[in-house]
């Protein structure tokens, strides 16, 4: 059983930022699926997905909802400066500020966890 921490760094401005959100949740799906240990992470301009996906007429709604229980949080101060931590509360997805506001990925690495980024 592996141990993951899928790390969503895209924002929403290019269609080729929804493909690499996508390829993040479906490797977090398929880590879920095969029983890993798997967490999700929203971080810099990937905060300002969460709002997006939790809208149920988006297209990658399901897949989000599907994994929504691996994860983690998303960057506090990130969320801060983009102005959508109301959309992230919203969602019900908690805050990361482990180091200076941010998600720790150190420390997800200390605790064995490999970082896959997108």
């Amino acid at each position: 059983m592996g141990k993951i921490s899928v790390v969503i760094l895209a924002g929403t401005e290019q269609h080729s930022d929804l493909a690499r959100v996508l390829n993040g949740l479906e490797l977090v799906r398929e880590a879920k699926e095969a029983g890993d240990e798997v967490e999700l992470v929203f971080d810099g301009a990937a905060v300002s997905w969460i709002p997006e996906l939790n809208r149920p007429d988006h297209k990658l709604h399901k897949v989000f909802e599907s994994v929504k229980d691996r994860v983690a949080g998303a960057c506090e101060y990130c969320a801060g400066a983009f102005d959508v931590k109301d959309g992230v509360r919203a969602a019900g997805i908690d805050f990361l500020s482990e180091f200076e506001g941010h998600p720790s990925l150190r420390s997800r690495i200390s605790e064995g966890f490999q970082i896959v980024t997108f």
